[in-house]
C-alpha cells in the first residue's frame, strides 16, 4: 500500500527517522554564548580548587597547609586527613 507522497504506510509512520533533529540551540554552544550551570556564580557561593601532587605515585609523608590556610578568602583546607579511614 502506498500513500499520495509515494511512500509505504509503514515508512510513513516513521516520519523522524533519518532526518536531522532541530538543534536551536546549537549556534550558541559552539559560539561560546550559552550559559550552562558552572557559568552561573550566586552571592556566598564557595569555588573549591584541587591541588595534586606534581609526581606521579609518590608517596605523600606530609602536607603544609599553613600558606594556603593564610591565603585571602580562603574559607578551609581539606585534605585525606580530614576524612575517616575507609576500611581494607
Amino acid at each position: 500500500m502506498s500513500n499520495p507522497q509515494g511512500k509505504s504506510a509503514e515508512s510513513a509512520k516513521y516520519k523522524w527517522i533519518g532526518t536531522r533533529p532541530d538543534r536551536p540551540d546549537g549556534a550558541d554552544k559552539v559560539t561560546g554564548r550559552a550559559r550552562f550551570g558552572a557559568d552561573f556564580n550566586l552571592s556566598g557561593q564557595l569555588i573549591g580548587k584541587v591541588l595534586r601532587s606534581p609526581h606521579p605515585h609518590a608517596i605523600i609523608k606530609s602536607i603544609d597547609t599553613r600558606k594556603a590556610e593564610a591565603l585571602p578568602g580562603v574559607k578551609a583546607v581539606v585534605t585525606a586527613k580530614d576524612f575517616p579511614s575507609r576500611p581494607t
